[in-house]
């Protein structure tokens, strides 16, 4: 009995804590802050509709500094995705492959990564699936020149002819939103195991993308058999696996035609993330990633706990140059 009620504790506990973190932004969470960040914008205990709107504000803040006249002749790139994007694996959000991308690129860039969601999946603090990462990011607003979405490991148990209708249907409100922009898709990255249920999810995501968009550039690292330095958990890339990624995506984009600007150009970097506790998306139990389920404050693997839980409410953005 004393240990069923010490678990109920735990999980409330645990489901308490990542409703605080889910509006808080990726760098910020780390206690070393970037030179060049916007400063922190913090409050005291707030409500759920408080919170959302200081989410809005945070997510208008990036927007705002990212604005095509502010940064004339600068492409921007916006990428969403899950665990990898949000640099779970690195020593530092800001080692993700997807930030290492940007400032290899000398672009503009807004990154929004959610651990555990996918096109179907909602993922931690249900802040996805990726769909709803992207209709957060205004596309119009950005107008960014490329958006690249990574997302299918966390969707290995959803029916294939569903995962491929929403990946269809992500993808065209990216076009409709963003008629101009290249699209690109990172699909499912294996873990130890390489499961028929993984592969099922990753054809359906490909045929999704290619039914509602010809001309989407798929990056495939499981059907391509992508080999990198992975983290503990055996799923996600540490930091030189990041680094890894990163090179390997400049290099498809470049095939595609996608160029770097000049290293001198006035470009920023805006990171949102979702920060989360152990592996949540390992694919044994994908449900799990958004269910509150972790007793332990967040960290990232391989390497020791900087994070700090804010305040309710309290939420913060940062941008920095590539």
């Amino acid at each position: 009995m004393a240990w069923r009620g010490f678990r109920r504790l735990a999980a409330a506990a645990a489901v308490g804590f990542l409703v605080l973190l889910a509006v808080t932004s990726a760098e910020a969470t780390v206690g070393v802050p970037l030179p060049g960040s916007l400063p922190p914008h913090a409050a005291g205990a707030q409500g759920p509709g408080q919170e959302k709107g200081r989410e809005t504000s945070l997510l208008t803040g990036c927007e705002q500094q990212l604005q095509p006249s502010r940064r004339p002749g600068v492409p921007t790139v916006a990428i969403v995705g899950a665990s990898f994007t949000a640099g779970v694996g690195a020593e530092d959000p800001a080692g993700s492959w997807a930030v290492l991308l940007a400032r290899q690129l000398h672009w503009n860039a807004f990154v929004y990564g959610v651990p555990g969601a996918g096109y179907v999946h909602p993922g931690l603090g249900r802040k996805g699936p990726v769909a709803a990462e992207i209709t957060r990011v205004h596309l119009g607003a950005l107008r960014p020149s490329l958006i690249i979405v990574q997302a299918g490991h966390d969707d290995m148990a959803v029916p294939p002819d569903l995962e491929r209708l929403r990946v269809e249907q992500t993808v065209a409100m990216i076009r409709a939103q963003a008629p101009g922009a290249r699209i690109a898709l990172v699909t499912v990255f294996a873990g130890r195991e390489r499961t028929q249920a993984l592969y099922h999810i990753d054809q359906a995501i490909v045929a999704g993308a290619k039914a509602a968009d010809p001309q989407v550039i798929v990056m495939d690292p499981l059907a391509s058999g992508w080999r990198f330095p992975r983290a503990r958990d055996g799923l996600h890339p540490s930091p030189i696996g990041n680094a890894w990624i990163a090179g390997t995506v400049a290099g498809i984009l470049r095939q595609h035609g996608v160029r770097p600007a000049p290293a001198g150009s006035d470009a920023a970097l805006c990171t949102i993330t979702v920060p989360r506790a152990e592996p949540a998306d390992q694919g044994a139990e994908p449900a799990r990633a958004a269910s509150g389920a972790f007793a332990q404050p967040p960290s990232w693997p391989g390497s020791q706990n900087r994070m700090s839980a804010p305040p309710p409410g309290a939420a913060s953005a940062r941008t920095v140059p590539p």
